[in-house]
Protein backbone atom coordinates (compact mmCIF):
# COMPACT_ATOMS: atom_id res chain seq x y z
CA UNK A 1 0.00 0.00 0.00
CA UNK A 2 1.47 3.48 -1.10
CA UNK A 3 2.36 5.67 1.91
CA UNK A 4 0.58 8.83 2.78
CA UNK A 5 3.18 11.16 1.09
CA UNK A 6 3.46 9.16 -1.85
CA UNK A 7 -0.33 9.84 -2.54
CA UNK A 8 -0.06 13.57 -1.45
CA UNK A 9 2.62 13.43 -3.98
CA UNK A 10 0.30 12.20 -6.82
CA UNK A 11 -2.39 14.49 -5.69
CA UNK A 12 0.31 17.10 -6.32
CA UNK A 13 1.85 16.08 -9.78
CA UNK A 14 -2.15 15.69 -11.00
CA UNK A 15 -3.46 19.05 -9.58
CA UNK A 16 -0.61 20.91 -11.73
CA UNK A 17 -1.09 18.80 -14.86
CA UNK A 18 -5.07 19.88 -14.81
CA UNK A 19 -3.83 23.30 -14.38
CA UNK A 20 -1.80 23.01 -17.59
CA UNK A 21 -4.60 21.03 -19.32
CA UNK A 22 -7.14 23.49 -18.17
CA UNK A 23 -5.13 26.35 -19.48
CA UNK A 24 -4.54 24.47 -23.31
CA UNK A 25 -8.16 23.60 -23.26
CA UNK A 26 -9.09 27.99 -22.84
CA UNK A 27 -5.93 28.76 -24.91
CA UNK A 28 -7.45 26.27 -27.92
CA UNK A 29 -11.24 27.18 -27.02
CA UNK A 30 -10.21 31.05 -28.44
CA UNK A 31 -8.00 29.85 -31.48
CA UNK A 32 -10.91 27.63 -32.63
CA UNK A 33 -13.48 30.94 -32.30
CA UNK A 34 -10.97 32.58 -34.90
CA UNK A 35 -9.92 29.47 -36.99
CA UNK A 36 -14.10 29.15 -37.58
CA UNK A 37 -14.07 32.50 -38.53
CA UNK A 38 -11.60 32.12 -40.86
CA UNK A 39 -13.45 29.04 -42.31
CA UNK A 40 -16.75 30.11 -42.35
CA UNK A 41 -15.61 33.80 -44.28
CA UNK A 42 -13.38 31.66 -46.94
CA UNK A 43 -16.60 29.54 -48.13
CA UNK A 44 -18.32 32.91 -50.16
CA UNK A 45 -14.96 33.26 -51.98
CA UNK A 46 -14.72 29.48 -53.00
CA UNK A 47 -18.28 29.48 -53.98
CA UNK A 48 -17.72 32.94 -55.97
CA UNK A 49 -14.94 31.40 -57.97
CA UNK A 50 -16.54 27.78 -58.25
CA UNK A 51 -19.75 29.63 -60.26
CA UNK A 52 -17.19 31.68 -62.56
CA UNK A 53 -15.13 28.67 -63.17
CA UNK A 54 -18.15 26.24 -63.80
CA UNK A 55 -19.59 29.34 -65.93
CA UNK A 56 -16.76 29.16 -68.57
CA UNK A 57 -15.86 25.37 -68.58
CA UNK A 58 -19.65 24.19 -68.72
CA UNK A 59 -21.25 26.96 -70.61
CA UNK A 60 -18.77 26.88 -73.22
CA UNK A 61 -18.37 23.34 -75.15
CA UNK A 62 -15.61 24.84 -77.03
CA UNK A 63 -13.36 25.57 -74.28
CA UNK A 64 -10.51 23.29 -72.98
CA UNK A 65 -7.68 23.44 -70.70
CA UNK A 66 -4.99 20.83 -69.26
CA UNK A 67 -6.09 21.20 -65.78
CA UNK A 68 -10.00 20.00 -66.65
CA UNK A 69 -8.80 17.06 -68.99
CA UNK A 70 -8.36 13.94 -67.14
CA UNK A 71 -5.13 11.45 -68.23
CA UNK A 72 -3.64 8.06 -67.96
CA UNK A 73 -2.81 8.16 -64.25
CA UNK A 74 0.60 6.65 -63.99
CA UNK A 75 1.63 8.84 -60.98
CA UNK A 76 -1.06 9.79 -58.34
CA UNK A 77 -0.38 12.47 -55.63
CA UNK A 78 -1.18 12.83 -51.92
CA UNK A 79 -1.77 16.12 -50.48
CA UNK A 80 -1.69 15.23 -46.33
CA UNK A 81 -2.62 17.98 -43.88
CA UNK A 82 -1.99 17.30 -40.30
CA UNK A 83 -0.94 19.84 -37.39
CA UNK A 84 2.83 20.34 -36.34
CA UNK A 85 2.30 19.43 -32.67
CA UNK A 86 -0.02 16.64 -30.68
CA UNK A 87 -2.32 16.55 -27.90
CA UNK A 88 -5.21 16.81 -30.33
CA UNK A 89 -6.79 13.42 -29.78
CA UNK A 90 -7.13 11.15 -32.89
CA UNK A 91 -6.81 14.48 -34.58
CA UNK A 92 -3.76 13.09 -36.88
CA UNK A 93 -3.76 9.83 -36.34
CA UNK A 94 -7.39 9.69 -38.01
CA UNK A 95 -5.65 11.35 -40.84
CA UNK A 96 -2.98 9.71 -41.38
CA UNK A 97 -4.59 6.41 -40.69
CA UNK A 98 -7.20 6.84 -42.80
CA UNK A 99 -4.56 7.93 -46.59
CA UNK A 100 -2.15 5.42 -45.72
CA UNK A 101 -4.88 2.67 -45.61
CA UNK A 102 -5.85 4.39 -49.53
CA UNK A 103 -2.26 4.51 -50.20
CA UNK A 104 -1.78 0.36 -49.67
CA UNK A 105 -4.78 -0.44 -51.47
CA UNK A 106 -4.16 1.45 -54.35
CA UNK A 107 -0.96 1.10 -55.46
CA UNK A 108 1.79 -1.87 -55.23
CA UNK A 109 4.92 -0.17 -55.39
CA UNK A 110 5.69 3.18 -54.26
CA UNK A 111 7.58 4.68 -57.78
CA UNK A 112 3.06 5.20 -58.86
CA UNK A 113 2.54 7.68 -55.92
CA UNK A 114 4.23 10.92 -54.10
CA UNK A 115 3.18 12.47 -51.14
CA UNK A 116 3.30 16.36 -49.92
CA UNK A 117 2.82 16.62 -46.55
CA UNK A 118 1.36 19.89 -44.45
CA UNK A 119 2.10 19.41 -40.95
CA UNK A 120 4.89 17.85 -38.91
CA UNK A 121 3.54 15.10 -37.78
CA UNK A 122 2.21 13.79 -41.22
CA UNK A 123 5.91 14.23 -42.70
CA UNK A 124 7.33 11.99 -40.19
CA UNK A 125 4.90 9.73 -39.94
CA UNK A 126 5.62 8.84 -43.92
CA UNK A 127 9.54 8.98 -43.37
CA UNK A 128 9.45 6.54 -40.48
CA UNK A 129 7.68 4.65 -43.30
CA UNK A 130 10.09 5.28 -45.85
CA UNK A 131 8.58 7.59 -47.96
CA UNK A 132 9.55 10.90 -48.32
CA UNK A 133 7.20 13.56 -48.85
CA UNK A 134 8.74 15.30 -52.20
CA UNK A 135 7.46 18.76 -50.95
CA UNK A 136 6.39 19.57 -47.41
CA UNK A 137 5.59 22.60 -45.25
CA UNK A 138 5.73 23.05 -41.15
CA UNK A 139 5.51 25.21 -38.28
CA UNK A 140 2.20 27.14 -40.07
CA UNK A 141 0.56 29.67 -37.73
CA UNK A 142 -2.04 28.61 -35.41
CA UNK A 143 -4.41 31.12 -38.01
CA UNK A 144 -2.71 30.92 -42.06
CA UNK A 145 -3.09 33.28 -44.20
CA UNK A 146 -2.85 32.45 -47.94
CA UNK A 147 0.91 34.45 -47.95
CA UNK A 148 1.99 31.94 -45.32
CA UNK A 149 1.43 28.91 -47.54
CA UNK A 150 1.28 30.44 -51.13
CA UNK A 151 4.53 28.43 -51.92
CA UNK A 152 3.61 25.20 -51.34
CA UNK A 153 -0.07 25.40 -52.62
CA UNK A 154 1.49 27.03 -55.89
CA UNK A 155 3.82 24.34 -56.08
CA UNK A 156 1.80 21.58 -55.56
CA UNK A 157 -0.47 22.89 -59.03
CA UNK A 158 2.56 23.50 -60.34
CA UNK A 159 3.52 19.66 -60.37
CA UNK A 160 0.74 18.33 -61.61
CA UNK A 161 0.94 21.03 -64.77
CA UNK A 162 4.59 19.82 -65.35
CA UNK A 163 3.39 16.52 -65.17
CA UNK A 164 4.82 15.08 -61.87
CA UNK A 165 1.71 13.31 -61.03
CA UNK A 166 -1.46 13.17 -63.13
CA UNK A 167 -4.27 13.35 -60.35
CA UNK A 168 -3.96 14.96 -56.54
CA UNK A 169 -5.79 13.50 -54.20
CA UNK A 170 -6.22 15.76 -50.82
CA UNK A 171 -6.71 14.37 -47.22
CA UNK A 172 -8.15 16.63 -44.13
CA UNK A 173 -10.14 16.95 -41.48
CA UNK A 174 -13.17 18.67 -42.15
CA UNK A 175 -14.97 20.77 -39.58
CA UNK A 176 -18.25 20.69 -38.46
CA UNK A 177 -18.82 21.68 -34.90
CA UNK A 178 -16.70 21.51 -31.82
CA UNK A 179 -17.41 17.89 -31.15
CA UNK A 180 -17.10 16.42 -34.70
CA UNK A 181 -14.67 16.37 -37.09
CA UNK A 182 -14.71 13.78 -40.35
CA UNK A 183 -11.94 13.08 -42.44
CA UNK A 184 -12.21 14.08 -46.02
CA UNK A 185 -10.84 12.80 -49.38
CA UNK A 186 -11.29 15.13 -52.15
CA UNK A 187 -10.15 15.43 -55.39
CA UNK A 188 -8.19 18.73 -56.51
CA UNK A 189 -6.94 17.60 -59.82
CA UNK A 190 -7.80 17.25 -62.49
CA UNK A 191 -11.04 19.84 -62.05
CA UNK A 192 -13.38 17.06 -63.54
CA UNK A 193 -15.78 17.66 -60.84
CA UNK A 194 -16.73 21.73 -61.22
CA UNK A 195 -20.45 21.90 -59.97
CA UNK A 196 -22.00 25.21 -58.73
CA UNK A 197 -24.42 25.52 -56.05
CA UNK A 198 -28.04 23.99 -57.22
CA UNK A 199 -26.94 23.01 -60.39
CA UNK A 200 -27.51 27.20 -62.36
CA UNK A 201 -24.85 28.40 -64.13
CA UNK A 202 -25.04 32.12 -64.34
CA UNK A 203 -24.29 34.12 -67.37
CA UNK A 204 -21.51 36.56 -67.71
CA UNK A 205 -19.70 38.48 -70.37
CA UNK A 206 -16.30 37.34 -71.02
CA UNK A 207 -13.08 39.97 -72.00
CA UNK A 208 -10.73 38.94 -73.03
CA UNK A 209 -11.63 35.54 -74.19
CA UNK A 210 -12.94 32.33 -72.13
CA UNK A 211 -9.66 30.51 -72.44
CA UNK A 212 -7.24 33.60 -71.38
CA UNK A 213 -9.26 33.51 -68.27
CA UNK A 214 -9.37 30.05 -67.61
CA UNK A 215 -5.68 30.20 -67.90
CA UNK A 216 -5.18 32.51 -64.77
CA UNK A 217 -8.45 31.20 -62.81
CA UNK A 218 -8.09 27.43 -63.00
CA UNK A 219 -4.82 27.49 -60.93
CA UNK A 220 -6.07 30.30 -58.43
CA UNK A 221 -9.42 28.25 -58.21
CA UNK A 222 -7.23 24.75 -57.46
CA UNK A 223 -4.96 26.62 -54.78
CA UNK A 224 -7.86 28.15 -53.20
CA UNK A 225 -9.46 24.65 -52.78
CA UNK A 226 -6.36 23.86 -50.72
CA UNK A 227 -6.63 26.86 -48.65
CA UNK A 228 -9.85 26.40 -48.05
CA UNK A 229 -8.92 22.64 -46.96
CA UNK A 230 -6.48 24.31 -44.82
CA UNK A 231 -8.19 26.73 -42.84
CA UNK A 232 -11.14 24.07 -42.33
CA UNK A 233 -8.06 21.32 -40.86
CA UNK A 234 -6.87 24.17 -38.93
CA UNK A 235 -10.46 24.95 -36.84
CA UNK A 236 -10.41 21.17 -36.51
CA UNK A 237 -7.25 20.72 -35.23
CA UNK A 238 -8.21 23.32 -32.44
CA UNK A 239 -11.30 21.97 -31.71
CA UNK A 240 -9.89 18.66 -31.63
CA UNK A 241 -7.15 19.75 -29.39
CA UNK A 242 -10.05 21.57 -27.14
CA UNK A 243 -11.85 18.32 -26.36
CA UNK A 244 -8.65 16.47 -25.59
CA UNK A 245 -7.41 18.57 -23.18
CA UNK A 246 -10.98 18.67 -21.63
CA UNK A 247 -11.04 15.42 -21.48
CA UNK A 248 -7.70 14.80 -19.91
CA UNK A 249 -8.56 17.73 -17.19
CA UNK A 250 -11.53 16.42 -16.25
CA UNK A 251 -9.54 12.67 -15.89
CA UNK A 252 -7.21 14.28 -13.67
CA UNK A 253 -9.95 15.95 -11.47
CA UNK A 254 -11.60 11.98 -11.33
CA UNK A 255 -8.17 10.95 -10.52
CA UNK A 256 -7.48 13.74 -7.78
CA UNK A 257 -10.57 12.41 -6.57
CA UNK A 258 -9.95 8.72 -6.37
CA UNK A 259 -6.77 9.75 -4.76
CA UNK A 260 -8.27 12.03 -1.97
CA UNK A 261 -10.49 9.24 -1.15
CA UNK A 262 -7.53 7.03 -0.42
CA UNK A 263 -5.81 9.25 1.13
CA UNK A 264 -8.28 9.90 3.38
CA UNK A 265 -8.81 6.40 4.21
CA UNK A 266 -4.31 5.89 4.71
CA UNK A 267 -5.14 8.53 7.35
CA UNK A 268 -7.70 7.56 9.23
CA UNK A 269 -6.26 3.52 9.22
CA UNK A 270 -2.84 5.65 10.59
CA UNK A 271 -4.88 7.65 13.22
CA UNK A 272 -6.78 4.48 14.11
CA UNK A 273 -3.34 2.43 14.40
CA UNK A 274 -2.40 5.30 16.84
CA UNK A 275 -5.12 5.56 18.61
CA UNK A 276 -5.00 0.93 19.19
CA UNK A 277 -1.33 1.00 20.17
CA UNK A 278 -2.05 4.28 22.76
CA UNK A 279 -4.58 2.31 24.40
CA UNK A 280 -2.92 -0.87 24.59
CA UNK A 281 0.13 0.65 25.95
CA UNK A 282 -2.13 2.03 28.75
CA UNK A 283 -3.41 -0.61 28.98
CA UNK A 284 -0.27 -3.04 29.57
CA UNK A 285 0.44 -0.47 32.25
CA UNK A 286 -2.22 -0.97 34.29
CA UNK A 287 -2.01 -4.49 34.34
Amino acid sequence: MASLRDIQTRITSTKKTSQITKAMQMVSASKLNRAETNAKSFVPYMEKIQEVVASIALGSKDVTHPMLVSRPVKKTGYLVITSDRGLAGAYNSSILRYVYKQIQERHKSNDEYVVIAVGRVGRDFFRMRGIEAIESITGLPDQPSFADVKEIVRKTVDLFSEGTYDELYMYYSHFVNAIQQDVTEKKVLPLTDIETSGGRLSSYEFEPSPEEILEVLLPQYAESLIYGALLDGKASEHAARMTAMQNATDNAKELIRTLTLQYNRARQAAITQEITEIVGGAAALES
